[in-house]
């Protein structure tokens, strides 16, 4: 007899996928086909979360867990793993890595048991034959600005950084510098992107140095120009992206 909710949705998506009587659609997708679904849950979930909306957030929350109750369903009935495989290895990577609250290690502050964290990740990737250098492992999956940001952090520990926040100013003029001299010349899109690319690269290097995630502050005026969308009903008939920007902001302000 089912019990607990858990063996539930197991139970669940074990009968869409039986090949006699279970559901087409579940039937015909892999782990290729559904990673785009898993994606999408987990940024609804972090949306639940920015809209402060709980009611939301336990429903996304639900159908994240069911994206991974899918693969590990797809693994199994590939003879690979299952579901109680991945829990048994994320509950035995948080014991490891937490050595302080499962063993007898003792960490002066938070900045030291973060710096044994990430010395315990690279441990295991090394372990593992997974980490050519210290800035390998970052999933190429992960939004660029999110992977800048993770690479950064990765490359400041190995002595790669600016002083200070201050420091990394110089090089954002230098960087939009660089990009208005491709802008003079005959500019090729190639050498655009680049140099665009640098610049974002750099940014987020200030936002690390800040203490601010990138992927948390642009939503912000992102948001705020969504508000300002009525008002923004007065950029028609501009010319220069320049005054549409500023015809914006006084609509913005009104």
């Amino acid at each position: 007899m089912i019990t607990r909710p858990i063996d539930r949705l197991l139970a669940v998506m074990a009968r869409l996928r039986d090949r006699e009587h279970g559901c087409p659609w579940d039937l015909e997708q892999r782990f290729a086909t559904v990673a785009p679904y898993t994606i999408e849950e987990a940024y609804e979930v972090a949306d639940a979360i920015e809209r402060d909306d709980m009611a939301a957030l336990k429903d996304e929350l639900g159908d994240l867990l069911l994206q991974v109750v899918f693969h590990a369903r797809m693994a199994e009935e590939a003879g690979l793993f299952g579901f109680e495989d991945v829990a048994t290895a994320i509950a035995e990577k948080m014991q490891r890595r937490h050595p302080h609250v499962f063993g007898d290690a003792k960490y002066a502050s938070a900045e030291a048991q973060n710096e044994a964290w990430e010395a315990h990740k690279a441990a295991e990737r090394e372990a593992a034959g997974d980490a050519a250098s210290a800035l390998d492992g970052v999933a190429l999956a992960l939004p660029a600005l999110l992977r800048a940001a993770k690479i950064s952090r990765r490359a400041a520990r190995i002595g790669f950084d600016w002083p200070d926040a201050q420091e990394v100013l110089p090089k954002i003029a230098e960087e939009s510098a660089e990009i208005e001299a491709e802008l003079a010349g005959a500019a090729r899109h190639t050498a655009l992107e680049e140099e665009v690319g640098d610049l974002l690269f750099t940014a987020a290097n200030l936002a690390r140095k800040l203490g601010v995630e990138p992927e948390t502050a642009l939503p912000a005026p992102l948001r705020n120009l969504s508000a300002a969308s009525a008002p923004l009903k007065c950029w028609r008939g501009s010319a220069a992206s320049a005054v549409i920007w500023m015809r914006w902001r006084r609509c913005g302000d009104k």
